[in-house]
């Protein structure tokens, strides 16, 4: 089922994806990672590849407002 929420639909190929936060390869498919926080008045994403990828990431949030 494709998530009508979603930007990445099903027929998103590897040019138009999202790139990876960590490693710049192309973000899709079931191990697809998103993290999206507030700040301020804008919501922020981060895409990932994988769970690898995700858990290899510096969490800039963190360091939001300081």
């Amino acid at each position: 089922m494709v998530d009508p929420t979603s930007d990445l639909e099903e027929d998103v190929d590897e040019e138009s994806a999202p790139r990876c936060a960590t490693c710049g390869e192309p973000a899709l498919g079931a191990d697809r990672r998103t993290v999206t926080w507030v700040d301020g008045d804008d919501a922020v994403h981060r895409n990932f590849c994988s769970e690898a990828c995700r858990g290899e990431w510096t969490d800039e949030r963190h360091s939001v407002g300081s």
